[in-house]
């Protein structure tokens, strides 16, 4: 069983090896098949050649009923055929009138026909036909392109090549949603054992608290400790709850922000400013998870202290605009370059030398996936700050 997981992955890379030596084998045989179907065609023009050769050279008593035949056998290869001096005689196979001389057509005929004799040129080596016409040499050439069966073996090919890396582009989609999938997996798993395992000491804590008041400890003393208890208790709980779908309760967006931000704010550096624009603390409401929403203020807060480096300003401003409640985020520190501003909620992605770099894509999360709303950099300048927008969805 342990070896479970390993042939699976084995399978998987079997088949995908195997659809493509498959594929390749195919664009393989069609290949052979395009020269040697070619070759057969450049046969074909030579003894058209020599026939038209050979019929014209001639005498009169001579039988050349053959020669004719192969001639007018031709019924695929649009061929035209030139004088020495480059000057059009016949053609074939080709949509232009049939009229038995060049000058006779119309204008737009006559560019069709150096249009597709300037592409026979590109295309094949033309052949040389070499007659005596009374007592003058006459030397003409033929030219002549692909088929139209030939053209689609090529494009047919081309398709093929088209199909493979199509083929390719959705074996790489499904293997990295498969990966974001049991990575997600993994990291609910974790979160739903840390809150397991924070849960006992958690209880013993709470037992020590009310001993400590039995004891007659100062009551200031006790009380900061079971708040910072009770915040172990909500940590606990929001590690539960990841990987579920969590419970939105309608909430005053503008009071449950302030209460967050107010506990970083008692526990945080003394050289920072803290400042909150409430809006004259007119209640917004929205629908809430009050433990998530509590988890994504104090990530961008320990983001903007972090990017202070302890020391500086930092304000939250919450407001409503229409029907969106929206949350902004600033702080004086260091910003963030444009290219990072979207690579920053990727997880992983971290510019701390100690941490995973999981704070603002959980956080990107929490906003977009539970809460149907919008978490993105609405400013930032290096040196001088950044500034994170929340919008969520009003409701009365």
């Amino acid at each position: 069983m342990k070896n479970l997981p390993s042939s699976k992955y084995l399978i998987k890379w079997a088949l995908i090896i195997a659809s493509f030596l498959i594929v390749a084998l195919i664009l393989w045989n069609t290949n052979l098949f395009f020269k040697k179907f070619k070759k057969e065609e450049r046969i074909k023009m030579e003894v058209l050649a020599t026939a038209y050769q050979n019929f014209n050279n001639a005498d009169l008593d001579i039988d050349v009923s053959l020669e004719e035949k192969i001639i007018q056998s031709n019924s695929s290869i649009p061929m035209i055929i030139t004088m020495e001096n480059g000057d059009i005689e016949r053609w074939a196979n080709l949509d232009v009138p049939n009229a038995k001389k060049f000058t006779a057509l119309a204008p737009d005929d006559r560019v069709y026909l150096h249009r597709q004799l300037k592409k026979m040129q590109e295309e094949n080596e033309p052949l040389v036909v070499h007659y005596q016409l009374g007592n003058v040499d006459i030397t003409q050439k033929i030219y002549y392109r692909n088929s139209d069966l030939l053209y689609k073996l090529k494009y047919y090919t081309l398709g093929l090549i088209l199909i493979l890396i199509l083929f390719g582009t959705i074996i790489y989609l499904v293997f990295k949603s498969n990966k974001i999938a049991e990575q997600n997996k993994l990291w609910a798993g974790m979160a739903k054992e840390t809150a397991h395992q924070i849960g006992t000491p958690l209880s013993s804590l709470l037992g020590w608290v009310e001993l400590l008041r039995m004891e007659n400890t100062s009551e200031d003393i006790v009380q900061e400790i079971e708040k910072d208890v009770t915040r172990l208790n909500i940590i606990a709980d929001r590690f539960s709850k990841i990987g579920s779908i969590p419970k939105l309760t309608k909430l005053d967006i503008v009071e449950e922000t302030e209460f967050a931000f107010d506990y970083i704010k008692s526990r945080s550096f003394k050289q920072i400013d803290f400042q909150f624009d409430g809006g004259h603390k007119k209640p917004v409401y929205v629908n809430l998870n009050l433990q998530l929403y509590s988890w994504v203020i104090e990530n961008l807060v320990k983001n903007a202290i972090d990017a202070m480096q302890g020391k500086g300003e930092l304000k939250i401003s919450v407001y409503q605009e229409n029907s969106t409640a929206v949350i902004l985020v600033s702080d004086s520190g260091k910003g963030i370059p444009k290219r990072l501003q979207k690579k920053i909620f990727e997880p992983g992605y971290t510019t701390k030398k100690r941490g995973w770099g999981l704070g603002l894509s959980l956080t990107k999360r929490i906003i977009d996936d539970y809460h149907n709303g919008k978490i993105y950099v609405k400013r930032s300048e290096i040196g001088r700050g950044t500034t994170f927008a929340i919008e969520l969805k009003v409701v009365d």
